[in-house]
């Protein structure tokens, strides 16, 4: 059994700053695709287990951090899909607390899904695309298919190039977050002449870009706006709290902290400031990851925060 292809819905949002109605606000309900492998990551990991399957493999190896929306996610596509899966984890003092398995829910879910782990320094986790370390790993686990940090790849495109459907040509704008590139990659690829691909990157980093060439066949439609990763990657402050939360309360969508939240409020920031034109149409992707909030709101409790709801 494979991932099957499937298709979200858009929906239409009223969440626009006044007198700026004539422009219309739309999300595509990618994190309504599966309840545990969830928007953009189920993109990236169709073509991948398919071609794991192809090959013959029934082990996939991937790498994360300690609140991995991909490590969740090829959690559970390995339990539905009959796939051993390892998770090499950055952090190894992860696995001296006695209290991780109670304290950190996404590594606790994926170790229910049947995830083996790893964890490693955070000086060896940099080393994890050198050829040395993808044998020590093959020595110690035996074979298996590699997936990489975030699931960007060939594959992970190829998947990602089937958000965009036909009826998404009335848009202007599609906008998403941006990780690892691997999904506005692939919204690059199919997106029309007449749209324009806004990525909001959630790093400070400026090699997105580059990266992002390695895999686009286009290289005039789109931008990076870089004004709205709040300080860096899983940075998080009480502005940006508010607005996910009174974006909930009014619309009935819960955003996650890390991408599709930082996104949306780059867009009504953007609105604003007259960035689109009038009559502007933009369909924002939603690419999941809410499984990242119950983390978020544990690091939020301890510095006696407000939570996200």
């Amino acid at each position: 059994m494979l991932l099957p292809l499937k298709k979200s819905i858009n929906q239409k949002v009223i969440y626009t700053p006044q007198g700026c109605e004539s422009i219309q606000l739309w999300i595509k309900r990618e994190d309504l695709l599966h309840p545990d492998i969830s928007g953009n990551k189920y993109r990236k990991l169709r073509y991948n287990v398919e071609r794991a399957a192809m090959l013959g493999f029934d082990t996939l190896l991937t790498f994360g951090g300690a609140y991995s929306n991909h490590i969740a996610a090829a959690a559970a596509a390995g339990k539905e899909l009959g796939f051993k899966t390892i998770g090499v984890i950055r952090g190894d003092e992860l696995e001296y607390l006695d209290n991780v398995w109670t304290e950190n829910p996404t590594l606790a879910f994926a170790k229910s899904q049947g995830m083996q782990f790893k964890f490693v320094s955070r000086t060896d986790y940099r080393l994890k695309d050198t050829e040395a370390f993808i044998e020590q790993l093959k020595s110690e686990f035996g074979s298996f298919y590699l997936v990489p940090q975030g699931g960007t790849n060939e594959w992970a495109v190829k998947g990602c190039e089937e958000i965009l459907s036909d009826e998404d040509d009335v848009f202007d704008f599609i906008t998403c977050g941006i990780g690892t590139g691997g999904t506005i990659s692939g919204i690059i690829n199919s997106a029309k002449s007449h749209q324009k691909v806004l990525g909001f990157p959630a790093l400070k980093d400026d090699f997105l870009g580059e990266e992002i060439l390695k895999y686009v066949n286009k290289t005039e439609n789109w931008e990076l706006i870089k004004d709205y990763h709040f300080g860096g990657f899983a940075k998080i402050n009480e502005e940006l709290v508010r607005f996910i939360n009174d974006f909930k309360n009014q619309t009935g969508v819960a955003l996650d902290p890390i991408y599709t939240g930082k996104m949306l409020f780059g867009i009504v920031d953007l609105i604003q400031k007259n960035y689109f034109p009038k009559e502007a149409r933009i369909l924002a992707i939603h690419t999941g990851g809410l499984q990242g909030i119950l983390g978020m709101n544990y690091r939020l409790s301890k510095q006696k925060l407000n939570q996200l709801i």
